[in-house]
Parts: C-alpha cells; sequence; structure tokens
C-alpha cells in the first residue's frame, strides 16, 4: 500500500507581504524559491535541499521598509505548511537531531514535533547583515517557523569565524534533524503517550 502524499499549499496575504507556499514532505530537494531577499533564497534552497523536500515559495514583500516582514512572512507560511502537510503526525519519528559542518563552522540542530512550539536559537552572529538581510532575521527567521509549525526547534552554532558559514551551517543542520523527526517509522500511531501532538 502506497502512503498518502504529505503535502500543503498555504497563501498568506497581508498588507506586508503576499506569499505563495507549496510544500512536498517526501520529495526530492527540489526549491523553486524566490522572497526577494537573495541570502534567504540562499538560506531555503539548502534547507529544502537536505531536507528532501520540495519547495516553491514566492514572496512580494515591502523591501522598500527592510527584511524583517519579507524573512518573518514566509517563515510564517512555510511554517504553516509544514504543520498541514504533517497533519497529525500519525507515524512519524517526531524527534530529529544533526550536526552540520561548513568548513570552520559547526551547527546542532534538535528538533520535536511535539505541537508544543519552542525555539532556543542561538547562532553567535557578529556582523549586523549578510548579503541583503540583517543577521537577526535570521535568527527570526527560524523562531517564527518553529512557532508557526509547532515544533521544539533548538539550534546552535558551536564553532565558526565566518557569519555566512555559521548561517549555512544552520540551515542545513535544521534541515537534517527536520528530515530525520518527518521520516515515517513503519507504525500507524501517535508517537507521544498523550496520544495526541498538538
Amino acid at each position: 500500500m502506497t502512503a498518502s502524499p504529505r503535502s500543503a499549499t498555504v497563501q498568506r496575504h497581508t498588507a506586508e507581504t503576499r506569499i505563495e507556499v507549496q510544500l512536498v514532505l517526501d520529495g526530492s530537494g527540489e526549491a523553486r524559491v524566490h522572497t526577494g531577499l537573495g541570502f534567504l533564497d540562499h538560506m531555503l534552497t539548502a534547507l529544502t535541499r537536505h531536507a528532501r523536500f520540495d519547495l516553491v515559495l514566492t514572496c512580494e514583500g515591502d523591501l522598500e521598509i527592510d527584511d524583517h516582514h519579507t524573512a518573518e512572512d514566509c517563515a510564517l507560511a512555510l511554517g504553516q505548511a509544514l504543520r498541514e502537510a504533517l497533519g497529525d503526525r500519525r507515524g512519524i519519528r517526531r524527534f530529529g537531531h544533526a550536526y552540520a559542518p561548513l568548513d570552520e563552522a559547526l551547527c546542532r540542530a534538535v528538533v520535536d514535533l511535539s505541537g508544543r512550539p519552542w525555539p532556543a536559537i542561538s547562532l553567535g552572529f557578529r556582523r549586523e547583515g549578510l548579503g541583503d538581510m540583517a543577521t537577526e532575521n535570521l535568527v527570526h527567521f527560524l523562531q517564527s517557523l518553529a512557532m508557526a509549525g509547532q515544533l521544539n526547534l533548538h539550534v546552535d552554532v558551536l564553532a565558526g569565524d565566518n557569519d555566512h558559514h555559521r548561517a549555512e551551517a544552520a540551515f542545513k543542520a535544521t534541515a537534517l534533524a527536520l528530515r530525520a523527526a518527518v521520516a515515517r517509522d513503519g507504525h500507524d500511531e501517535v508517537p507521544s503517550t498523550k496520544g495526541v501532538l498538538a
């Protein structure tokens, strides 16, 4: 018996952003991303590739103001898509952890698809910006993703001198942890002693 595809389509339209998301959890790592922020596109492409999701995400945001609304709302829309694609979270592993290095940088990410959002993000950036993004908004992206996706997410950069490497290691480690957590475990149960993940 073939398992049904786990996917979601989300639209988020506000006075600040217009976002369209199509997410397939059991994908091949294909990303078609255009947020208007080159660095965010780079991070989302890495996240998609290493999580083995398929992602189409487009955003028209108020970049004439700054990058905050675009980063935050893309994370909220992607988190909502992740939440919807997981459904009741039946048959998943639930927990995932990973380390990802990039040259001198090393990051650890741990995720619990618990249904109870809690972001603990420590990336230790030294620069105020990377490309067209404020580094604080890369942290905020991961925080917002955890909140909207209803997941417990710990991301800690353990080493690194180059902030680009620190950021990329963080998104890759998060991707690998998500890949492990969303994987089907061969059982048809909600992985919780409560019988529900919400």
